[in-house]
């Protein structure tokens, strides 16, 4: 997958605010922000609520981004938890999951991300596992059949009895739904740093995308989620600064957008946003850093 082009080859967005209406929020934020691409909650980011939403923005919105060449994806609540020692938040999560996918075939998402999700308690680590197997086995193929989005799972910042936050736990998360063609990869560099892999090293970026590649194949990985950090290599702390002001640092997201894996597929940030810019400034730099390596 050479690239010609590194903003051509790898769309780059934001996470997209939504408030006072998809449409009419999100995509002028889109548009004023530079973005390829874009992620919207389609309901409270923290809480289990399931808003149906609004038929007439969800066309609106739609259009729109076929209109605009915009891809979209559906970020899932925070709280889902498929591997809970507690039954309630193991159906909701279902519920939030179901959900998410019914809204995003609405609106014209291209998949939904969920968090991998914790044990929470010692030695349940294997029943959290089957819990995974069992709830996303018919959302999976429900979502097949339907010609839906894709289920992406995002590995955590580590910590919490997590069921995948390095890399190479994903394979054995895969395996537990049978490698399922609707179930792929979000790689979000706060909570790889976060969780141990050094990507400010000269080849650390690099190493972590290869265990990646290593553990799922280069075709599982479908979004990334390029953000800097405000802690410390292997913190467990998930607080995400702009490009280049954190720990991170700059360099590291340049050999992000050149490795060849990651040709072809959308980059995000969720980064603290600047008053009246939005994500403006560090979607430019990221696709400043792409041009200048050549893609």
């Amino acid at each position: 997958m050479a690239a010609t082009s590194g903003t051509g080859q790898r769309p780059v967005g934001s996470h997209t605010p939504t408030a006072g209406g998809l449409a009419r929020t999100a995509l002028p934020y889109a548009e004023a922000a530079g973005s390829q691409v874009v992620q919207v909650y389609v309901g409270n980011s923290r809480g289990w609520a399931l808003p149906a939403g609004d038929p007439v923005q969800d066309v609106a919105f739609r259009d729109g981004c076929g209109e605009r060449g915009l891809q979209a994806y559906v970020h899932a609540s925070l709280l889902v938890n498929l591997g809970s020692p507690t039954a309630a938040t193991v159906r909701h999560s279902a519920d939030t999951l179901a959900h998410a996918l019914r809204r995003g075939r609405e609106i014209g998402a291209t998949a939904v991300v969920f968090h991998a999700g914790s044990a929470v308690d010692d030695g349940y680590a294997d029943t959290a596992m089957r819990q995974v197997r069992q709830t996303l086995l018919p959302l999976l193929d429900a979502t097949d059949a339907a010609d839906g989005p894709m289920l992406l799972v995002e590995p955590s910042a580590g910590g919490g009895r997590s069921l995948a936050s390095r890399v190479e736990h994903l394979e054995p998360y895969l395996d537990a739904v049978d490698w399922h063609p609707r179930m792929g990869v979000c790689f979000d560099t706060c909570h790889a740093w976060a969780a141990g892999h050094d990507l400010a090293s000269p080849a650390g970026m690099a190493a972590t995308i290869d265990a990646l590649v290593a553990a799922v194949g280069a075709d599982r990985l479908r979004l990334v989620h390029a953000n800097d950090s405000r802690d410390p290599c292997g913190s467990t702390r998930d607080r995400h600064e702009t490009i280049g002001a954190g720990t991170i640092g700059e360099a590291p997201f340049a050999r992000l957008m050149r490795h060849p894996a990651t040709a072809g597929v959308p980059v995000l940030v969720e980064t603290p946003t600047q008053r009246h810019l939005g994500h403006a400034a560090d979607i430019a730099t990221l696709r400043r850093l792409a041009d200048a390596t050549g893609g």
